[in-house]
């Protein structure tokens, strides 16, 4: 079966990102075509990245970063959740996808944001960073208001539409990922 980590890209106190996340996990783990696992960045604390040769070549020196690197082996597609900070992608996310390479290269991606205009700049800025790490970010995106979807900006109570939203994103996410599996068969094939 399918592995799919849902990444929680924010760990600011008081966050509203862990139910967005549950939320997420809720709803996905009804389904029968694919496994989720919730990925708080909160339990893989990264300090900023701190690695002396580039992710790409694959000669992690660090343990902090082994261990980082076998959590994100271990999945074969992504969905994470992002807040937008200043029109951005978090921190603490971008500083956790820039730790690796290989790992996260040929799964898909789908992307869950929120905030005053939905967080649709952090998951824009979140694509470019995929392309790179050889992702496949998948069309369908859900996009959360702090305004419409959280009570007093503070609870989640997202509309019905966003359930729609979110089961068209882990359709592609899965077909995406199942896509590319023969790509990462091989991968580790030639990693062997």
């Amino acid at each position: 079966m399918l592995s799919i980590g849902i990444i929680l890209g924010s760990t600011r106190p008081n966050r509203v990102g862990d139910q967005v996340a549950r939320w997420v996990l809720e709803h996905a783990s009804r389904r029968t075509d694919a496994g989720f696992e919730l990925l708080d960045l909160r339990d893989h604390p990264l300090p900023l990245l701190d690695e002396p040769m580039p992710p790409s070549l694959g000669q992690y020196q660090n343990e902090h970063t082994r261990r980082w690197a076998e959590t994100i082996a271990a999945y074969d597609g992504f969905v994470i959740v992002t807040p937008e900070y200043n029109h951005g992608v978090p921190g603490v996310l971008k500083n956790a996808l820039d730790y690796l390479y290989a790992e996260w290269n040929d799964k898909a991606l789908g992307l869950v944001s929120y905030g005053v205009a939905g967080g649709v700049r952090s998951a824009e800025q979140l694509r470019l960073v995929a392309a790179e790490l050889q992702m496949a970010d998948v069309r369908q995106q859900v996009t959360l208001s702090l305004f419409t979807d959280f009570e007093n900006f503070t609870v989640l109570k997202p509309g019905d539409h966003h359930l729609r939203a979110l089961d068209a994103l882990l359709d592609q996410v899965i077909a995406w990922t199942s896509a590319l599996a023969p790509l990462r068969e091989a991968a580790t094939v030639t990693a062997s």
